[in-house]
């Protein structure tokens, strides 16, 4: 486990690392850094890479400026005279890379330079008085926040997400062995650790959203996601054409690589004309557009490559505005979703079945709107801000108490 010293003293400042910090499609890692530092925390902002702004939100360009980068000149820079600091940290991480549960040279030269990368980091904020590192990433952000704990001399812990565990994990079983602390973001996901490593303290503490004061009636169908093949978009076009809604739109804010494809569906499916592709928008922009639905579709599936995901944060969303949702029925899905009571639970990759849960939400508006009132009182009692950045605060507390 990467270690503190009591020269932190108290708390300390918590080091936030990401991927890219911040970066539009991850509102969940810059609002829970917002959101500890609204709590007193001093938060330092670690990034991998570079994010790519201008983001049209002044506070998230403000964070970009501010955020530490790793893979930087400075890092390289700074890389000889922290090999001569700190020798014996270099070792251990030559040591870790050969010893990890990876496969291949090549996986491991990465490893290594991840590790360096991150104690060099920790060798430039050596003198910022952090207690304990937090990694939004199972793989290269909790690779790089494990390394830059060790050079500080603090603890370490990481949430994981979906991609980053089923598709392009790193060394995932010495994370969850060295870390002080796991947060789950669902039941399902502590199960899934405890498989690879048992034990450990993985205390659920949800990705989490701020619930609005009061609930819009709208008039669309709306989804908001990446357009990969794991939120299944492609479903939601086919299905949105197979059913008869006068005057209803589709309305999908996002970008990604199958853009083209879905467009030229939806054209396929002679519904171009009915179905608006609005690309990446401002976290503000996408709230907007789910107050402004009468329902949120989001029938997610485990796509060909493995990949899938762990608890939308867009759904939390969704239902915190009180929207009724339809999403696929994937295990930590329904950890948030109650199937006929707070939305529809569909089976992934079934177009009829998406096709008629639509067909119900559309025709029912007394059931809509009792759906909704009903996942939005499930999301606050367990997926609000308040509840789970407690959470999360407690979690740190005890790793550093423990540590101390």
């Amino acid at each position: 486990m990467a270690r503190g010293n009591a020269s932190n003293g108290g708390k300390g400042a918590v080091a936030y690392v990401g991927t890219r910090l911040p970066t539009l499609s991850e509102t969940f890692v810059h609002r829970e850094l917002r959101g500890l530092r609204g709590r007193g925390r001093r938060i330092v902002p670690v990034s991998v890479r570079a994010p790519q702004g201008p983001f049209g939100d002044p506070e998230l360009d403000e964070l970009a400026k501010e955020a530490v980068l790793v893979y930087s000149r400075a890092t390289a820079v700074a890389l000889p005279r922290a090999m001569a600091a700190m020798p014996g940290q270099f070792a251990r991480a030559a040591r870790d890379a050969l010893a990890v549960d990876l496969s291949g040279a090549k996986a491991r030269a990465k490893f290594l330079t991840q590790a360096y990368m991150g104690l060099t980091a920790g060798w430039r904020l050596r003198d910022a008085g952090i207690g304990h590192v937090h990694a939004h990433l199972a793989n290269t952000p909790a690779t790089v926040a494990l390394y830059l704990a060790r050079a500080v001399g603090a603890t370490f812990s990481f949430t994981g997400h979906a991609n980053d565990l089923f598709v392009h994990r790193e060394a995932l079983a010495f994370k969850l062995r060295e870390a002080a602390f796991v947060s789950s973001i669902s039941r399902w996901h502590q199960g899934f650790y405890d498989a690879i490593v048992p034990g450990g303290d993985r205390p659920v503490i949800r990705c989490s959203v701020t619930v609005p004061p009061s609930a819009e009636e709208g008039r669309d169908i709306v989804s908001v996601g990446r357009l990969v093949a794991k939120k299944g978009f492609d479903l939601l076009i086919r299905a949105f054409a197979r059913i008869d809604a006068p005057g209803m739109r589709l309305r999908i804010a996002g970008d990604g690589p199958e853009r083209q494809a879905l467009v030229a569906l939806a054209e396929a499916e002679g519904v171009a004309d009915k179905v608006d592709f609005l690309g990446a928008q401002p976290h503000a922009a996408a709230l907007a557009l789910i107050r402004s639905g009468a329902i949120f579709a989001l029938p997610c599936r485990t796509s060909s490559t493995g990949d899938r995901d762990g608890i939308p944060v867009v759904l939390m969303e969704a239902m915190a505005a009180g929207k009724p949702v339809i999403a696929g029925r994937l295990e930590t899905i329904a950890e948030l979703v109650e199937d006929e009571t707070s939305g529809l639970l569909v089976p992934p990759d079934d177009v009829d079945a998406l096709a008629t849960a639509l067909r119900r939400m559309i025709d029912d508006p007394p059931a809509r709107r009792a759906m909704g009132l009903a996942g939005r009182d499930h999301v606050r009692k367990e997926f609000s801000d308040d509840i789970n950045w407690d959470r999360l605060e407690a979690a740190i507390d005890a790793a550093r108490k423990g540590d101390l």
